[in-house]
């Protein structure tokens, strides 16, 4: 029978234990406003059971030694041992429980299969790394990455480094050499020897067996291939790193040019991302040149443009809107057959023609300028009037049709300008036009991100002197000339959006294509006029009176109540009540600033005041050779009043430090916004 009660005295002492956790995780949610977690406090309890059983012998008989010598064999150990056990182990597992959440706050909490994947995921970007890492060493560029080699300033230096991060690139696979196809078109982060080494950059790849490929297509088209082609070529007509283009017959004898990517390309591509992600932290914190040229912005908009190549579904849209916007241009766009369109596959109109790159001898028998001022004005169309414009329009996207025409191929790459930006750029352009600084400089401020601590006058002095430079007569200006603007903003500590800089980029892209069909094409001389004559339609008669009456529309309410303000206004002045009221701190996160730095300092004294309380009381009552049962009853209230000061120290700076991992993990938050 005693073996009976003994069990029962076990059991209520283990069930008043999990009460007593329980209750203790709940009063740490409330307390320390972290959420309450059933898992996280079983867990907290199991490791309080270890680290808090052992402290109640040490502080209630003065060591392991006494409690050895003083504890019963088979008589029940003192209830006061068995109290101070119990809050002891409560006390540790909920100083655990808080622990646990600093350490890994519930909102980045992982799921078991969450967890594996996560683990699978970094074995497998820890092969990747060494790949790359392996890569930058052998080519000499790992002492550039951790920061510990900078002797690339003079030309050969530059010279050098850049073939460098160019073979490595191209050693790195599909990923890296479309980003260094990219940063070469960023003449206004790079130095000229990397803009031309990385504009080497071309990706080899072997086309895909023709059985994957109809192995893909049948799979996303969810039916067999002689369903829906009449005809399917097995040689490619083009093979990229990303997709391979065959072409087909529809079953109504429509040929058509059919898209597929690669098997496989996405893990791959997605895989790298991260890590060039990653190394972007990596060059921010670590390297001098990381945040000059704003290398995690970079990869972020690189990465998101890779993505969108990645789902062909957003390209077939990106071709209707352009489509639908240019539908009177002269440019031919290709038609989609969204039927037989998915994120993998792509079916859409095939014309019959020749790139440009490669077509020399059809060139004799064409208008050069004529066609080089089709192509400028159809891109200058998308940018400035639909707002969406294709972002790469190299030699290879651009055909030379057999009926005479031209066509504008590939829009896995597109840029979007909303309305604003649109209306900058045709402001931009017309200052250029008229060489006013003034007018450029207000145009700027009113794109570019934070220019609140620009010197002004610095600014305008110096777009004075570039055009100047550029824009005095007789002499032919060129896309070097926005290279140099950029150039200048970037001087200035401001960045134009990705969006405009976009804009540039596939001007610059498209000048090359523009001379070599009619050498001596003054493409930034067209694009001025073409700015001035959309600006002068816009302020023509009709126009500016449909804009006038559109803003006095849109100003009615305001003119409404403007009489009644004023009237009010005057009336204070006159009776002398006139007053202005300012609040400091009108904006909510301004007072939510101010209560929390409050809450931190009276936190952080009650602490202090607590602990050293706690401290003066342990002097007072505790000495070396006295145990807990040898106090009197008075110590022993002080010595539990000492303690239980301390935990409430203990608490309240736990309390800081949770608010602080909170406030941090709500600023990563936002940053990710």
């Amino acid at each position: 029978m005693s073996y009976i009660g003994e069990g029962i005295s076990q059991i209520l002492s283990l069930l008043v234990l999990l009460g007593l956790l329980f209750g203790l995780g709940v009063l740490a949610s409330r307390m320390m406003d972290v959420p309450f977690s059933v898992p996280r406090l079983a867990l907290a309890g199991a490791l309080g059971m270890v680290l808090g059983g052992p402290a109640a012998p040490l502080l209630y008989y003065g060591s392991l030694q006494r409690f050895a010598e003083s504890a019963p064999g088979s008589e029940p150990l003192p209830q006061g041992f068995l109290s101070l056990l119990l809050l002891l182990t409560a006390a540790t597992a909920m100083l655990v429980f808080v622990a646990l959440e600093l350490a890994f706050p519930r909102s980045a909490r992982m799921r078991p299969v969450q967890a594996v994947r996560s683990v699978l995921d970094w074995f497998g970007r820890m092969r990747r790394y060494r790949q790359i890492t392996w890569i930058l060493a052998r080519h000499g560029l790992w002492g550039y990455v951790t920061g510990r080699r900078d002797d690339g300033g003079d030309t050969s230096g530059q010279r050098r480094l850049a073939r460098s991060l160019a073979r490595s690139m191209e050693e790195a696979g599909v990923v890296f050499v479309k980003l260094g196809q990219v940063l070469a078109t960023r003449r206004d982060l790079l130095p000229p020897a990397f803009v031309e080494e990385l504009g080497r950059l071309h990706s080899e790849v072997a086309p895909v067996p023709a059985a994957e490929i109809r192995r893909v297509v049948e799979r996303e088209l969810g039916r067999p291939l002689d369903e829906v082609f009449e005809d399917f070529s097995a040689e490619p007509l083009a093979a990229a790193s990303i997709a391979q283009a065959h072409t087909a017959r529809l079953h109504g004898d429509e040929e058509v040019v059919v898209k597929v990517q690669r098997p496989g390309i996405g893990p791959v591509v997605h895989r790298d991302l991260d890590i060039i992600r990653r190394l972007a932290l990596r060059f921010d914190t670590s390297t001098d040149w990381g945040p000059a040229i704003g290398v995690v912005d970079l990869a972020d908009g690189f990465a998101e443009a890779l993505r969108e190549e990645l789902d062909f579904e957003v390209e077939a849209a990106n071709i209707a809107a352009v489509a639908e916007a240019a539908h009177d241009s002269p440019v031919r766009v290709p038609r989609v057959y969204e039927a037989y369109t998915s994120r993998c596959v792509l079916v859409m109109e095939r014309l019959h023609g020749v790139p440009v790159g490669g077509a020399e001898a059809g060139l004799a028998d064409t208008d050069g300028h004529e066609l080089a001022t089709t192509l400028l004005v159809c891109l200058l169309e998308q940018v400035m009037l639909s707002g969406i414009f294709h972002a790469d329009p190299h030699p290879g996207n651009i055909l030379l049709l057999d009926d005479g025409g031209v066509g504008l191929l590939d829009y896995g790459s597109v840029g979007r300008l909303d309305g604003q930006t649109r209306e900058s750029l045709q402001l931009m352009l017309l200052a250029l036009d008229r060489t006013d600084a003034v007018l450029l400089t207000d145009t700027l401020l009113d794109v570019v991100t934070d220019p609140s601590d620009v010197d002004e006058e610095r600014l305008r002095r110096a777009l004075g002197q570039f055009m100047a430079r550029y824009m005095h007569q007789g002499m032919a200006a060129s896309m070097r000339m926005f290279t140099e603007l950029l150039l200048i903003v970037t001087r200035f500590g401001l960045t134009l959006p990705g969006e405009l800089a976009a804009v540039f980029r596939a001007l610059a892209t498209l000048e090359g294509t523009l001379v070599y069909l009619s050498p001596g094409f003054d493409t930034v001389t067209e694009a001025r006029r073409f700015a001035e004559a959309r600006m002068s339609e816009r302020f023509s008669g009709e126009s500016l009176q449909d804009l006038a009456m559109g803003e006095v529309v849109a100003m009615l309410p305001t003119l409404r109540r403007l009489p009644r303000r004023l009237d009010r206004i005057t009336d204070q002045l006159h009776k002398g009540r006139f007053t202005v009221r300012v609040r400091p701190f009108a904006h909510p996160e301004d007072r939510h600033l101010v209560r929390v730095l409050a809450h931190r300092a009276i936190l952080t004294v009650l602490a202090v005041a607590t602990g050293l309380m706690s401290v003066g009381l342990f002097n007072v009552t505790e000495s070396p050779q006295t145990g807990w049962q040898d106090m009197s009853a008075r110590a022993q209230v002080l010595n539990a009043s000492a303690w239980l000061l301390l935990a409430v120290a203990g608490l309240l700076v736990l309390r800081l430090l949770v608010g602080i991992s909170q406030d941090g993990d709500r600023g990563r938050g936002r940053g990710r916004r």
